[in-house]
């Protein structure tokens, strides 16, 4: 096999990609934040309350068991398969090549890649509140071509150069939610929060299919798995580090917008912390939490601008994708074709405006990707045994494995039909796609 990065050099699960591994603790967990907290934060307590009224903190709870144990299941695969790609390299080093190129189709393209330009959309009518001129169809495409122009070449520049801009980011988007969380407990109306009537099974789980949406991201973190340091002991230490902020975070602003708003929360399901916002601050809230919606947008994009390409440059790197992408940068040492691959195709679609009805898959394409993680941990002991001295190795067996594939299918189920089907479209897709690329290196 040949790549254009000759100095590829495969041992297991482990490959000296040509990379450098430049991302700690600190910066994974940072990531995580950065890519869990994107718009949906901004609508999210308005819609739980919705379903669930002051009940919606049980949700909350049993939203983040389901994502403990899912991020449990990639903690142990992450610290034993160190090359790029995440949980497509999981799946792939598994199950084999097929079921990790769908897994790979399903992330980058039906996941990362429509979730992006949908939410480049969102962020440029919001700015168009403050900056009219945006509304003008010329300047808004010029705007979206300059930013991801300018995020590709960040990227390209250098993994640190990445690093710095989507640290800059999640510090930039939790002040002024930090800011609304500190001063809104100070305010709060505590009958607002007492729970007079316990919501059915069926509400609990539309609940938390709302919330398992706002959970995910964090493993886009892991796409870049190839350039963490130490990636035994810093990706189970990062996401931990992560996903514990980030419950912090949730269940605080929930309970100040419940304590704040009360009744009125459920019936405010498009801006409630913007509404709580003004409550707090006054007017000037509005414009606070503009920019934070702003900023939080931009932050995701800009952290899937680190993760998702790497998972297009390990699929080229298992010959599942065109050589072209697998292509490392002789100075920058970054995958940079793969790079601006992502970069362009995310800004065609934003620049479209006419994708919005794909965001449906994306949930039911990054369950199944979380399905095929979990299952890839009982796969991975039953061929190669226990993780080694070393490596992340989760206790009581199977018990955590088993339970988080019957969480994730128990939300599966918790779907539509159409939803369903389209999922089994991009399935269908996938595999197309891989078979035409099977026969097109035969020929």
């Amino acid at each position: 096999m040949k790549h254009a990065a000759e100095d590829v050099v495969e041992s297991g699960s482990t490959q000296d990609e040509g990379l450098i591994r430049a991302i700690g603790t600190g910066a994974l967990s940072l990531n995580v934040v950065n890519m869990v907290v994107g718009a949906g934060i901004f609508v999210l307590p308005g819609l739980v309350a919705a379903e669930l009224g002051p009940a919606a903190i049980i949700a909350y709870l049993l939203c983040t068991v389901t994502v403990a144990l899912v991020f449990l299941c990639f903690a142990e695969v992450g610290s034993r398969v160190t090359r790029s790609g995440g949980s497509y390299a999981y799946i792939e080093e598994a199950f084999g090549p097929l079921a990790g190129f769908v897994a790979s189709f399903l992330y980058w393209f039906g996941y990362a890649t429509m979730a992006d330009a949908a939410i480049t959309v969102v962020m440029v009518d919001a700015m168009t509140v403050a900056f009219p001129i945006l509304g003008d169809t010329v300047t808004r495409a010029i705007f979206i071509i300059i930013m991801f122009a300018f995020l590709a070449a960040m990227n390209v520049i250098g993994v640190k150069s990445g690093i710095r801009v989507f640290i800059f980011n999640t510090i930039a988007k939790l002040v002024p939610l930090l800011a609304l969380l500190g001063a809104g407990i100070l305010v709060i109306n505590f009958e607002y929060l007492k729970i007079t009537e316990w919501p059915s099974l069926s509400s609990l789980g539309a609940g938390t299919l709302v919330l398992f949406y706002a959970f995910t991201g964090a493993e886009a973190a892991l796409s870049a798995s190839g350039e963490i340091k130490n990636p035994s002991k810093t990706v189970p230490r990062g996401l931990f580090l992560g996903l514990g902020g980030l419950l912090l975070l949730y269940l605080g602003l929930q309970t100040v917008a419940q304590g704040v708003l009360g009744p009125e929360l459920a019936n405010n399901t498009d801006a409630p912390l913007m509404a709580v916002a003004v409550e707090v601050f006054g007017a000037w809230g509005a414009t606070l939490l503009l920019a934070g919606i702003v900023i939080s947008i931009f932050g995701a994009v800009s952290g899937d601008m680190l993760g998702a390409p790497r998972v297009i440059f390990a699929s080229s790197l298992d010959d599942n994708l065109p050589e072209v992408f697998s292509r490392v940068h002789p100075k920058y040492k970054t995958p940079y074709v793969a790079i601006i691959f992502f970069a362009t195709l995310v800004c065609a679609l934003a620049l479209s405006g006419t994708f919005k009805y794909l965001a449906v898959i994306a949930t039911g394409s990054l369950l199944l990707v979380y399905l095929g993680v979990s299952i890839a941990v009982i796969r991975l002991r039953q061929r190669d045994g226990l993780p080694k001295a070393g490596e992340f190795r989760l206790p009581f067996g199977p018990l955590i494995p088993l339970s988080s594939c019957t969480v994730v299918i128990w939300l599966l189920l918790q779907m539509p039909a159409d939803e369903a089907i389209s999922i089994a479209v991009a399935i269908i897709v996938g595999v197309a796609v891989y078979a035409i690329r099977a026969l097109i290196r035969k020929t």
